[in-house]
């Protein structure tokens, strides 16, 4: 059975960093594409970054969030720096289906493309 657990948020104040990661068991990672989704309160879930066979990001989070993932310990990481309150939300990664290493970039941040989810951990940037 797949799972994902993510681990790393936490208060911090504007201008820091966190990393957040995302331990994946069930099937290896090198055989899917992993996304990070945040969603602030009254507000959707918005894809930020994913990873599979390439990583790509949305406007409002490159140069600032690298993601990167250890297949060895099947774990994948997002590394936030220079964190604005705007960045406040909770954080889900979640798996495309097993054999999806490529999602279309106009599909690579849907939720639609993604049916496993971890259950989120909190981010909060303020002073």
């Amino acid at each position: 059975q797949l799972q994902l657990v993510e681990s790393g948020g936490g208060l911090v104040q504007p201008g820091g960093s966190l990393r957040l990661s995302c331990v994946v068991s069930g099937f290896a990672l090198d055989s899917t594409t992993i996304g990070w989704f945040r969603q602030a309160p009254g507000k959707e879930h918005e894809g930020i970054s994913c990873i599979g066979a390439e990583a790509n990001y949305v406007d409002s989070v490159k140069d600032r969030f690298t993601i990167s993932r250890d297949d060895a310990h099947n774990t994948v990481y997002l590394q936030m720096n220079a964190l604005i309150p705007e960045d406040t939300a909770v954080y889900y990664c979640a798996a495309a289906p097993l054999g999806t290493t490529k999602i279309p970039i106009q599909r690579a941040f849907s939720t639609d493309e993604y049916p496993y989810w971890g259950q989120g951990t909190q981010v909060t940037v303020s002073s």
